[in-house]
């Protein structure tokens, strides 16, 4: 018992807090991202084809990139809604610098500062203000996708340089893996060393766990949680920028809805929407166990409408099923004590010794 509250609030020693990397809460979703990878390889025509391999990866690397900042977001218990609105002003922001004529290395600069500064906004919203964050970003998302508009109107922005559109998209030599997942593996690396084995990590589930708890043990809660914002936002940004450039084209309603699958990936990778619980492995897991799934009934022939109910559907079972089990493990563990054999008067009494336990 004390093993487990230690690792919800992030107390325990450095090696368990890299096993809880694979801990039991992310086995089922592991296994479960092991099957649907078999069945669709088998069930799926040219699911297993390195063209389709090379395309599902490029399918999650947004999905990806923001719900790694997303996690340590709503670890702390708070919510980031406008990342696919922020990606998209990044997108608009890249398209109308592009057409004025502007370098495309500063272009970039530029993009990523824009994320920085939604970001900030958010951040200022939630931490100073003491806005829930709920609130404050689903504002912001239509705050930013209309500013999108504003840059961009209806037209669309295609005339990027080709050695830019195919170096997005490019494989690793020898591969049919893109680059952008090595990339994106790296930092998924760097996101669980950090959550898993540092300081800041353990204050991030001790923030979700009992905010005023933590700040008193000394975390500063609002810092904290403003730079998560800021870095939600910047990887936004960067998400828009290889969006743009995957795709070759720059619109203002790119990634609509896309948030849904970056919150639905996070909570089907068992990060807990009340806070203070989440890994890495599990975020990972999930947006792959998403991506193969939309990938395989997409090349099954499911319509696009149909794969937005499967997200979901799958968005709300993330939610209720941690809820279901632990009502299911309360029951099971309230079941009455043992009292021994049953005594009938008359019978003589026998002396038992207890054990320090059972007398203390």
């Amino acid at each position: 018992m004390v093993r487990d509250r230690g690792a919800r609030y992030g107390t325990t020693t450095r090696g368990s807090r890299l096993r809880s990397g694979l801990s039991l809460r992310e086995t089922p979703l592991l296994a479960a991202l092991a099957l649907a990878v078999l069945a669709a390889s088998f069930l799926v025509e040219n699911f297993a084809t390195g063209r389709n391999v090379s395309f599902l990866v490029l399918s999650v690397a947004a999905i990806a990139l923001m719900a790694l900042p997303l996690t340590l977001i709503v670890i702390t218990a708070e919510i980031d809604l406008s990342v696919a609105s922020t990606l998209a002003l990044s997108s608009a922001v890249m398209g109308t610098l592009w057409t004025s004529g502007m370098p495309m290395e500063t272009i970039i600069v530029i993009c990523l500062g824009v994320g920085v500064a939604a970001g900030s906004l958010n951040a200022v919203l939630v931490t100073v203000a003491g806005l829930p964050s709920l609130a404050v970003t689903i504002g912001t998302m239509a705050l930013y996708r209309g500013l999108s508009y504003v840059l961009l109107g209806d037209e669309a922005v295609a005339s990027y340089p080709r050695s830019w559109v195919a170096g997005a998209r490019a494989p690793v030599p020898g591969t049919d893996v893109p680059w952008i997942a090595f990339a994106i593996a790296v930092l998924a690396v760097g996101f669980a060393v950090v959550l898993h084995a540092t300081a800041f990590g353990r204050s991030l589930y001790a923030i979700g766990a009992n905010p005023e708890a933590a700040r008193f043990s000394g975390i500063d809660v609002t810092r904290t949680k403003f730079g998560l914002f800021v870095l939600s936002g910047l990887v936004s940004s960067a998400a828009g920028v290889f969006w743009t450039l995957q795709y070759g084209t720059s619109r203002a309603d790119t990634a609509f809805g896309l948030e849904l699958q970056v919150v639905a990936a996070v909570l089907l990778g068992g990060v807990s929407i009340f806070g203070g619980v989440g890994t890495v492995v599990g975020v990972a897991s999930g947006v792959l166990l998403l991506g193969v799934i939309r990938n395989a009934l997409s090349l099954y022939g499911v319509s696009s409408d149909v794969l937005m109910i499967v997200t979901g559907f799958l968005l709300v079972a993330s939610v209720v099923a941690p809820n279901l089990v632990a009502t299911l493990r309360r029951h099971v563990h309230r079941s009455p004590p043992d009292l021994g054999p049953a005594h009938t008067p008359g019978d003589p009494v026998v002396p038992t010794r207890s054990t320090p336990t059972e007398r203390y």
